[in-house]
């Protein structure tokens, strides 16, 4: 006997996560709580993608995972070195104290 969870169980977990991540990144003033919160919201979606995917019983679902997912340690690995050269010049982390585009 197999218990299935079904999609709108997934669907749900998904909107839950995504309106956490929007929340926080309107919210938070941390520039490292508002690149987790991005992050947070591409798992979100990756999480509606692999739930369709295996409703329709479909390979494009994990084929958009995995490209969403290169994108995002792309994000990760570049904006890490952002925010580190921002800490470096600024010596902080609040974004309403970060105007590099100001002498």
């Amino acid at each position: 006997m197999s218990a299935t969870v079904p999609i709108s169980a997934y669907l749900i977990l998904a909107a839950v996560l995504f309106s956490i991540g929007v929340a926080s990144f309107l919210i938070k003033r941390n520039i490292i709580t508002i690149f987790m919160s991005i992050e947070l919201m591409l798992n979100a979606v990756n999480l509606t993608f692999v739930a369709f995917a295996h409703m329709w019983h479909q390979i494009t679902g994990q084929i958009f995972v995995f490209f969403v997912m290169v994108v995002a340690a792309a994000e990760a690995a570049v904006g890490l070195a952002i925010i580190i050269a921002i800490f470096r010049t600024r010596q902080t982390l609040n974004v309403d104290q970060v105007n590099l585009l100001k002498n």
